[in-house]
């Protein structure tokens, strides 16, 4: 059963004084919230209790998790949602951790960071060539990407030299399709016995390392694969450590999805027409049902499909069948010629994964959702499947087993904490009032929310501003009293302002209306280049807006007066036609539940949150959140949405707003 903490002034402990020492290292300043969370951390990954930790922005989680993690007597592993904070982690936290500690006897401060095989190098590939659509080795790249891939390729054999880690993220600046080029996913990979390199191999060493490491730090993908797909791809460990949890779910879910399409088929089926042999021709059949499959798709409407035609349901058990029979044909390995050939082994990997797609979308389980990708320009339509809910695999196959401690600065939705638990796999409970009672349900986890709160006074630095005055948004994008308003808003504090807008055609409209009203301002947009480099023009010159869509509302971090005013188009519910949401929120609703509040509502409330988020980032911050859907305040809903953000000081009057806008500006 879940319980709930307030504030309180922690006994001190080893946890406790080694957090001391480790924040002394860092230069930092201890925090009540920070030494709350540590100890609570502590407590629990030594009871076995699962734990939800919010933490606001500043209160320093990621020692308030690491520090108990190092001290446990036990692996830990601790996921991230993206690279960004792993690589905080890994190149600055543990690091001074790591020193801060050395001396402490009895504490193993190994650690290692693990990732998925295609986030490094290959040396068979970049020493034996990539094979090409016919599964020939083919060893100099040609074509515009050449030069890159010849780059990467030596970068590569430098980090061998070195002793290096051989991971993208260390790698020159490339695209996706260069590095491809370089790397290999897990069903391409020969395996480190048949490789020729396997002794160098990169992803092999840091395997390695990870095994004779205490602390593990990977994301929440390679997590979600190893503990809920069943597919080993870390080390054993006792606990785990979720960062970022708001984010588990999608990435979960993210992992969890696959697709198919008929140009992989027949590329598949081209690949592995070298190699089969046997009665009939394998690999044409798998090309043929490739052909029933685009007809099939071209018979059906694109979006959710909740009962398949007879055509699709037909097309996809031939596709199943035929890449069943072409795996089957290729002959068994004896060591003979062939053996540990990339160009087989990777024809191989495409038509099982061919197979394994195929059949779970034939197979129309309840658990699964399946719809239908739009075909646009040049790229064809496409089949995705994906799981209805990821709590109950989350539950069975990583709560039970494990210790985890979830944490984020977002994971109080309508001031509680249920929704969030529920997302996770600890079951739901009834409550009365603000009170938890217990239910009789047995297999209910116990778990415990924390709310350490933050070190910012969001009441004093901040103002929540709702335009109540404004039309409700429609489904034409943005009308003119929205554009007005926004660059009423601007002129007000002359640039200093991030726009997180709903969709891209909205930030681009009110990009444009505001270059054309306030030309004396730089205004941003996403798209107009990379996000890195919008972001340093932004935090270079106070007086330029960036405008743009969700990387915006959860990946910038821009402290200071760079950044006073946020605005948010309109509430961020789901498009009403997004396949898996929809699906989701009827299953909700099927059950007897609430399926706009457990969905809609809840994915907006995590998403309106990270946005506001973008304002505070430091004690002497101050600015304005302008949210410009009167919804916020008319809708019953409301209340629930602004019950998740920080605790601004709030008003609907736009006059008072742009006079603290003006001061801000002068100030």
């Amino acid at each position: 059963m879940p319980e709930t903490a307030t504030a309180a002034t922690p006994v001190a402990s080893p946890v406790v004084e080694v957090l001391a020492q480790a924040v002394s290292a860092l230069g930092g300043q201890q925090r009540d919230g920070q030494v709350q969370m540590a100890s609570e951390v502590a407590e629990a990954m030594s009871e076995g209790r699962h734990l939800l930790v919010q933490a606001g922005t500043g209160t320093g989680k990621s020692l308030g998790y690491l520090v108990p993690a190092m001290l446990h007597d036990k692996r830990v592993v601790v996921a991230t949602a993206t690279l960004a904070l792993q690589h905080q982690l890994v190149e600055r936290d543990l690091p001074r951790l790591v020193e801060a500690v050395k001396d402490v006897r009895g504490v193993d401060t190994s650690y290692a960071v693990l990732k998925g095989r295609s986030n490094y190098a290959c040396l068979h590939r970049i020493r034996a060539g990539v094979p090409d659509d016919q599964g020939t080795l083919v060893d100099v790249p040609t074509g515009s990407m050449a030069e890159k891939v010849l780059e990467l390729r030596a970068w590569a054999e430098e980090e061998t030299e070195a002793g290096g880690s051989g991971e993208r993220d260390n790698a020159p600046r490339h695209t996706d399709r260069e590095w491809r080029q370089v790397s290999v996913n897990h069903r391409e990979c020969l395996g480190a016995a048949k490789c020729p390199f396997g002794a160098e191999c990169f992803a092999e060493l840091a395997k390695e390392k990870a095994q004779r490491s205490h602390l593990i730090v990977t994301n929440h993908s390679l997590l979600a694969i190893d503990a809920i797909e069943d597919v080993p791809m870390i080390p054993d460990y006792d606990t785990v450590v979720i960062d970022e949890a708001h984010e588990l779910v999608q990435r979960v879910t993210q992992a969890a999805t696959d697709e198919l399409g008929a140009s992989d088929i027949e590329r598949a089926a081209r690949r592995a027409g070298r190699w089969t042999d046997g009665d009939g021709d394998p690999a044409g059949d798998l090309e043929d049902a490739a052909g029933q499959l685009a007809e099939a798709f071209e018979a059906t409407p694109p979006g959710r499909i909740d009962q398949m035609s007879t055509q699709l349901a037909d097309a996809l058990v031939l596709v199943r069948d035929a890449a069943r029979a072409c795996v089957s044909a290729f002959p068994r390995e004896s060591g003979g010629e062939g053996e540990g050939d990339a160009g087989r082994t990777q024809a191989k990997g495409m038509v099982q994964e061919i197979f394994v797609n195929a059949e779970r979308m034939a197979a129309g389980s309840d658990r699964d959702v399946l719809w239908l990708g739009e075909a646009r320009d040049r790229f064809p339509a496409r089949l995705h499947v994906a799981p209805l809910q990821v709590w109950g695999p989350m539950r069975d196959k990583l709560l039970t087993d494990k210790t985890v401690v979830f944490t984020s600065a977002t994971l109080m939705l309508g001031g509680e904490f249920g929704a969030v638990a529920t997302s996770l796999g600890l079951k739901p409970t009834e409550r009365l009032g603000s009170q938890i009672a217990t239910t009789d349900d047995e297999t209910a986890l116990p778990w415990k929310g924390l709310d350490v709160g933050s070190p910012f006074d969001y009441g004093q630095q901040s103002i929540l501003y709702v335009a109540r005055h404004l039309p409700q948004p429609g489904r034409d994008g943005l009308g003119q009293a929205q554009l007005d308003e926004i660059c009423d808003l601007v002129d007000s504090l002359d640039g200093r302002t991030l726009g997180l807008f709903s969709s891209r055609r909205a930030a681009e409209t009110a990009a444009e209306a505001v270059r054309t009203r306030l030309p004396h301002l730089t205004t941003l947009a996403q798209g107009d280049a990379q996000l890195p480099e919008l972001a340093k023009q932004f935090v270079e010159d106070p007086h330029t807006c960036l405008f743009g869509t969700l990387s915006l509302w959860q990946g910038l971090d821009v402290p200071g007066d760079t950044c006073q005013l946020v605005i948010i188009d309109r509430i961020p519910f789901p498009r009403p036609d997004d396949p898996l949401m929809s699906a989701r929120a009827k299953a909700a609703d099927d059950r007897g539940g609430n399926g706009f509040m457990e969905v809609s509502a809840t994915h907006a409330a995590l998403l309106m949150a990270q946005g506001a988020g973008r304002l505070i980032r430091t004690t002497s911050d101050r600015g304005i959140v302008a949210v410009l859907d009167p919804r916020l305040e008319t809708a019953r809903y409301g209340r629930f949405l602004k019950a998740s953000l920080p605790p601004m000081w709030s008003t609907t009057d736009p006059a008072l707003v742009r006079q603290a806008l003006k001061r801000l500006g002068q100030a």
